[in-house]
């Protein structure tokens, strides 16, 4: 007797096709392709707009087989699901001559036209590290890919929300006229984060640039800049209070050793735009920026600063000194500091107590990451006024710097001092001490 029933199927058959694809946005490129091929509805599932919002492509060097396959499969299913993207990441790794330079350049003026042409809803592009001032990127090749990506900035300029170009290293000019790509149909940009950190060339003074000014000052609704100081100006500064203080929350900023940095900022200019927008917060970055006289030039006292980081990169330097900035600069931001980053190779001075009384008087610090020369007994101290509730830190990382080979006596001292303070460690903070031999 023949059986007529269907054969059963199975619980695959009856998934939800949200459940699918969940299943499907875990799978990479290669593994969404072979499971569109099981049925007509897995196959749908493959062309859910969804799946296909965010896409990073990197374009590899120094490529292996493998490598090359996953750019090649990266790429033509950009291609082909351009027009769903929402969200770009192109990125450069080990870029080593001018043919691959140029390969990169052709492949990328073909994308941007494919994109430009089929997609209406990219709303965040990040190229980051293209380091346009390197040798191997020839002038025509350059000033090609500057042409090509001005065109796609200009056709997208309507729906972009963010633009990442960190680390690009162009002319003021060439610099100015991307940014300008952004406002060139309404003579207006409404998009919402920039970050042009490292964007303009080393040793480059933008803050006394007009075509810079003049740039910016057709941003209206910016939330987060991220940039150098070099670009920093009481003009600019005025033009942040004119154009964006509505929207303008957060300022990433920062000071490189390398980059002009002896410009003269009025305070009143950073208090006009601090009380035209109540939210403001301003973080800064240093490196190799250590001098208090530069500093002080810098950190005044009517910024809304709610991070500092300072880095010296083990350089060790005697013409500066810690202290008059820990003493004197640090503690002016004590109502509104929240994250302390200090990577010192103070080898010529003893912080523990400068460092220590700032911390118990910056009352709404969460962050602390220290990495410098300390004595072990500055971790029992500060532990124990967390202890005592004289400070809010969550979270503390610290590397204890020591000129000796052998620290095995500091790293029995340290076990000591967590296992006196593992109740409030394990309950209560996200917590890292080792030590560092600086021989």
């Amino acid at each position: 007797m023949e059986d007529d029933s269907e054969p059963e199927q199975s619980s695959w058959a009856y998934l939800p096709d949200v459940c699918l694809r969940q299943v499907f946005h875990w799978l990479d490129d290669r593994d969404r392709s072979r499971a569109a091929l099981v049925c007509k509805k897995w196959s749908s599932a493959m062309h859910s707009g969804s799946l296909w919002r965010c896409r990073t492509i990197t374009f590899y060097g120094q490529p292996s087989r493998a490598r090359t396959l996953e750019f090649q499969s990266a790429l033509w299913y950009t291609k082909k699901f351009g027009k769903y993207l929402k969200h770009l990441e192109i990125k450069l790794s080990n870029p080593y001559n001018t043919p691959f330079i140029k390969k990169f350049q052709v492949i990328m003026r073909g994308l941007l036209s494919h994109l430009g042409k089929c997609n209406s809803h990219l709303v965040s592009l990040s190229i980051k590290y293209l380091e346009l001032d390197c040798l191997i990127w020839k002038n025509v090749v350059r000033a090609q890919f500057i042409k090509n990506l001005a065109a796609f900035l200009k056709r997208m300029s309507n729906q972009l929300d963010y633009l990442n170009l960190k680390g690009a290293r162009i002319t003021l000019e060439e610099g100015c006229e991307l940014l300008n790509s952004l406002s060139s149909l309404t003579n207006r940009s409404f998009i919402s984060e920039i970050n042009i950190e490292d964007f303009f060339s080393l040793h480059l003074s933008v803050y006394s640039s007009a075509l810079f000014h003049q740039t910016m000052s057709k941003f209206h609704r910016l939330t987060i800049l991220t940039f150098n100081y070099n670009c920093i100006s009481d003009e600019l500064l005025d033009i942040l209070r004119e154009r964006s203080s509505h929207s303008l929350c957060t300022l990433n900023i920062k000071c490189h050793i390398h980059d002009p940095h002896g410009q003269v900022v009025s305070g009143m200019s950073w208090a006009n735009l601090a009380k035209r927008a109540p939210k403001l917060n301003v973080n800064f970055f240093f490196e190799r920026v250590m001098k208090h006289d530069h500093l002080a030039r810098i950190l005044l006292e009517e910024i809304p600063v709610k991070s500092i980081s300072l880095r010296s990169c083990y350089f060790s330097d005697p013409d500066w000194t810690m202290r008059p900035t820990l003493t004197n600069l640090l503690p002016a931001y004590w109502h509104g500091l929240q994250k302390l980053t200090l990577e010192l190779n103070n080898d010529h001075e003893l912080l523990d107590n400068e460092l220590l009384q700032l911390i118990l008087s910056c009352k709404r610090l969460l962050f602390l990451k220290v990495w410098a020369f300390l004595s072990v007994s500055f971790m029992e101290r500060l532990l124990q006024n967390r202890a005592e509730r004289k400070c809010i830190l969550t979270t503390i990382k610290v590397r204890i710097y020591t000129a000796q080979d052998d620290s095995t006596e500091e790293e029995r001292l340290l076990a000591d001092i967590y296992r006196k303070f593992k109740y409030l460690i394990d309950s209560e903070l996200n917590y890292f001490v080792i030590t560092y031999p600086m021989v």
